[in-house]
């Protein structure tokens, strides 16, 4: 399942709400004794996974950059 095929409701959820989503996820797996039944679930995990990687780094840059331009403007401002 690509990120394009993920439900909007999972792209707007903040990253704890995801982790959260993660953790029921690995949970049910982990409780499933038919393997050949938790075989969708686990790539719906492996894609959520995926997104929230590419979701945190893209915070992650969002955040470097902020702090990048107020740095930036304060050593203008003692100048």
């Amino acid at each position: 399942m690509k990120d394009k095929n993920l439900p909007d409701d999972i792209k707007k959820k903040s990253l704890l709400e995801l982790t959260r989503l993660a953790k029921r996820l690995t949970e049910n797996l982990e409780n499933k004794k038919d393997l050949e039944a938790s075989i969708i679930e686990y790539q719906k995990l492996l894609s959520l996974n995926n997104f929230i990687q590419k979701k945190f780094q893209s915070i992650s840059k969002e955040i470097s950059l902020e702090t990048k331009n107020k740095i930036d403007e304060i050593l203008k401002d003692e100048k």
